[in-house]
């Protein structure tokens, strides 16, 4: 790759939320150690495609550049990944880059990502405590539930599991992958755990865990490794023992 002199890039473009998408090829100088991310700022630097016409810059969104903030999601050469992290020496040119096709499309490779942030208000993912007076220190956990909750810490609500897997769709509202890893994380602490009936609630609901498939796609495709598929057997097993002790309540 180093002996290459040019980057080939065909960028899938959309003007508007309600235009056409089209197809657009650049072609810009190498260098060493390029991401996606570097790559789009050269062209926004010089917006000429590889016809030599001058065009609009390409619209994208980035923020942390260290896989952290999750705002960079794109489709890469056919898979959802974070741009930051995909390096240019790594992948097969041309280099196709597309936004993802499962959250509404702004402009170019700029998405909205905002029924990720509605799923977590829908599963309350987050503590609902006074915070008026000190509360003193918070409860001890054990380090094997400390790692759990770590690792469900990671995720970073990027997109890239909803974009993987089969079962969110326009004919499906399954809530995604992530949102399941949420109530485990919160539900696995014991303040947490003052609501945890609730967030079950919420995933026995429509667009629920009934309407994962297990395909395991979305744990494959997680930038941060986070187990998904393991949250969501855990979340599983919690729902159906809920279920059973209000069955029993009647």
């Amino acid at each position: 790759m180093s002996e290459q002199q040019w980057i080939q890039l065909i960028v899938t473009r959309q003007d508007g939320p309600n235009e056409q998408p089209y197809k657009e090829e650049f072609k810009i100088p190498y260098r060493k150690n390029m991401n996606i991310i570097s790559a789009l700022m050269e062209i926004q630097r010089n917006p000429v495609n590889a016809k030599g016409e001058k065009v609009a810059p390409i619209q994208w969104e980035s923020n942390c550049l260290e896989e952290v903030c999750g705002a960079c999601s794109m489709v890469i050469n056919g898979r959802p990944r974070q741009s930051c992290t995909a390096l240019i020496d790594k992948l097969t040119q041309p280099i196709h880059l597309e936004p993802m096709k499962t959250f509404p499309v702004v402009r170019d490779l700029v998405i909205d990502r905002g029924r990720m942030f509605d799923a977590l208000k829908r599963v309350k993912a987050w503590v609902p405590i006074d915070g008026s007076h000190d509360l003193g220190p918070g409860p001890r956990l054990a380090e094997v539930d400390r790692q759990w909750r770590y690792e469900l810490s990671k995720c970073m609500t990027c997109g890239v599991c909803l974009e993987a897997c089969p079962n969110v769709n326009s004919k499906s509202e399954f809530i995604g992958p992530f949102a399941v890893g949420q109530v485990q994380l919160f539900n696995s602490h014991p303040t947490g755990a003052m609501n945890k009936n609730e967030r079950i609630e919420a995933l026995l609901a429509d667009g629920g865990l009934q309407e994962c498939g297990n395909s395991q796609n979305c744990v494959r495709a997680c930038p941060k490794g986070i187990p998904l598929t393991t949250a969501i057997a855990a979340a599983n097993r919690e729902a159906s023992k809920h279920m059973f002790k209000k069955w029993l309540s009647f």
